[in-house]
């Protein structure tokens, strides 16, 4: 069972569907790349914002946990008190949002940062969580869903063992997640495996042309 647990968040407005390749209302689409912690998702999705010539764009969260050294506000996650983030959450402003059990901090994807990047022509990019990916999925049935995987579990255990950036019971936590997170990778359309960084920028490239 993956330690967090998915608190709904009742959008703002409501999404039409569309189907196929065809962009959703004449806006740009939703792409929802989510994996296992340690899989590499970050570094993979810089390689191809680099290299792509779609008009790809980052969504950033919003967090109630606090900045670690060197983050900003606005370009890794929007920092918000709990108040901040539940108030908005009581207004419908998230498109999905849920609570990491082991550090208490809940996480979100704000409604309008995602909107406003749309309605401007661009391909969205959400790097979330699991079960916020299938919540977007739910909102959203045109979204394309990206599931990023190691090559085998063992690697992975290896990945998160060398952050050496967590206590042993919340790096024990983050393997479980990781594992529930694995199991659940059917749920998405396509899977690339991050084995080779340039390989899987190439693949996921290639996934990501094939809908135009």
């Amino acid at each position: 069972m993956i330690d967090s647990v998915f608190q709904p968040c009742q959008s703002a407005t409501d999404q039409s569907q569309g189907h196929g390749r065809v962009v959703v209302n004449g806006k740009g689409r939703i792409i929802v790349v989510s994996g296992p912690s340690g899989v590499g998702k970050g570094t993979l999705l810089r390689e191809v914002l680099q290299i792509s010539e779609l008009p790809l764009v980052l969504s950033v969260s919003a967090t109630t946990r606090p900045p670690r050294p060197g983050e900003t506000n606005g370009v890794e996650y929007y920092f918000l008190t709990p108040d901040e983030f539940h108030q908005k959450r009581k207004n419908g402003e998230f498109l999905e949002c849920f609570e990491v059990f082991h550090g208490g901090h809940w996480y979100g994807t704000l409604h309008q940062e995602v909107e406003s990047k749309r309605d401007a022509g661009k391909w969205v990019v959400l790097e979330i969580d699991v079960q916020g990916g299938l919540a977007v999925q739910e909102r959203f049935p045109d979204s394309v869903m990206i599931f990023i995987r190691p090559k085998d579990r063992d690697v992975l255990k290896e990945r998160l063992a060398q952050r050496g950036t967590e206590s042993p019971e919340s790096a024990e936590i983050r393997l479980k997640q990781a594992i529930a997170e694995l199991d659940l990778a059917e749920r998405y359309t396509h899977q690339v495996v991050n084995d080779d960084l340039a390989a899987a920028a190439r693949e996921l490239c290639d996934i990501l042309e094939s809908l135009i």
